[in-house]
């Protein structure tokens, strides 16, 4: 009895030891422990015999569908969700990660995060345009763009409730700093005017936003006159004249300047001038590093909690399939047994019903992936930035994301599988078949 238990201890060691293998395991590990599987099933008696013995049950699979169809459906609902939430979270990343350059400056109060708690003082601003690296325009001026940002209420187009959106006031030169934010309808708004445009995910988002339309912000009347596409997390935004949404809200600051730079060098050199003023005690960094870092808290929270909620998930499917295998061996006790008595070793027999499973967990797998990528690939959502506004951004299912998915089912088959594939090798040949 203690001897047994301790075999059962070694066991479930062993197998929790390899499942965190198996997780972290890169493609090419997987491929190798395939290949080699694959030798031994095919050069060795024991991997024919065990292939032999798979094939006999995977032809009883039709009579056992509906206890099939249990490991299945578990399987691919432990995918499904696991792969939807994490392409959440890689796809809020992505949308991030794709805004900004290595050659786009932006500019913040010393010690800032992020520009809504950022302030920098009007006079400062002609100071930052003085400093060597700026790029500047065919009229030579220097490609610098204080801005201001305000977040404001809008109303959703799917449920009707209040959500944040960032309205941001632009420089005269912004758009020449932001040059990959394009017009697309409409035009631009007039210096001094009460006209904004809309970045093309905002529209989706709100409601009163489409070209003509007039909606009230900070107690005054604006007109719609144009939409816009970045591609980037600019196209959750509104944008308007600076000095207008200045005035407007009464900002005797900017909180952020955006500087269009000469290249990673024209950065350096702005960057190094930056810091040897005293007089500009402000952080620089170049905005690509700036969004992504702005990313990466979410994208990590996500990933734990679609992790943690497929565990859960996963932790379900392995019962069901214990619950499946076990009868799926007890049903087939004396099949096991006679395949025992005319040589079937325990090794083949544990393989069988281990590749048994696993091909039910590949289906599951292969199934789920499906589901999430037909389902959520390209689904438009979104959900707080760093300042507290909604960022539009889609889901990315990618082929990283459905591979680490099918590993998850492969490990639930493993886990599922074992134990049964176990006992059936124990299982006595004479008792079996006297029972039976």
């Amino acid at each position: 009895m203690n001897k047994q238990w301790l075999w059962n201890l070694l066991t479930i060691v062993l197998l929790v030891v390899g499942l965190g293998v198996w997780i972290w395991l890169p493609w090419q590990g997987v491929l190798g422990v395939a290949v080699a599987l694959a030798l031994w099933l095919f050069l060795t008696r024991s991997g024919r015999l065990a292939l032999a013995a798979t094939g006999i049950g995977i032809a009883s699979l039709p009579r056992r569908w509906g206890a099939s169809s249990v490991i299945v459906v578990g399987i691919a609902g432990v995918v499904a969700v696991l792969v939807a939430m994490l392409s959440m979270g890689r796809g809020f990343q992505s949308t991030m990660n794709s805004t900004g350059d290595e050659t786009t400056a932006i500019v913040l109060r010393g010690g800032s995060q992020a520009e809504t708690n950022s302030v920098i003082m009007r006079d400062q601003v002609p100071l930052i345009s003085s400093l060597p690296g700026i790029a500047r325009d065919g009229e030579g001026r220097p490609l610098v763009s204080p801005e201001l940002s305000q977040v404001v209420n809008l109303v959703s187009r799917e449920d009707g409730t209040d959500v944040n959106a960032q309205f941001r006031g632009v420089g005269e030169l912004g758009w020449a700093v932001h040059d990959r934010v394009k017009i697309v309808e409409g035009r631009m708004y007039g210096s001094g005017l009460r006209e904004i445009v809309v970045g093309q995910g905002a529209q989706k988002q709100f409601r009163d936003l489409d070209v003509g339309s007039t909606l009230t912000l900070g107690n005054q009347q604006w007109q719609v006159v144009g939409k816009f596409a970045s591609g980037d997390v600019h196209d959750s935004e509104i944008w308007t004249d600076a000095q207008t949404l200045a005035s407007t809200y009464n900002r005797g600051a900017w909180q952020l300047v955006s500087v269009r730079t000469e290249g990673k060098a024209g950065f350096e050199q702005f960057k190094a001038a930056m810091a040897a003023d005293p007089r500009l005690k402000l952080d620089v960094e170049t905005t690509k590093a700036y969004y992504a870092k702005q990313s990466g808290q979410l994208n990590q929270l996500l990933t734990i909690l679609g992790t943690v909620i497929g565990a859960i998930m996963a932790v379900g499917a392995v019962f069901g399939a214990l619950n499946t295998m076990y009868a799926a061996v007890a049903g087939r006790a004396r099949e096991i047994a006679t395949m025992r008595a005319i040589g079937f070793r325990g090794l083949p027999v544990v393989v069988a019903v281990m590749l048994e499973t696993m091909l039910l967990a590949l289906v599951g797998g292969v199934l789920g992936g499906l589901l999430a990528w037909l389902i959520f690939n390209g689904y438009s959502a979104s959900t707080m930035g760093s300042n507290f506004s909604a960022v539009v951004f889609q889901f990315k299912v990618t082929p990283e994301l459905l591979w680490s998915g099918l590993k998850w089912a492969l490990g639930i088959g493993l886990v599922g599988g074992l134990f049964p594939a176990l006992r059936a090798a124990r299982l006595p040949i004479t008792a079996a078949l006297r029972a039976l």
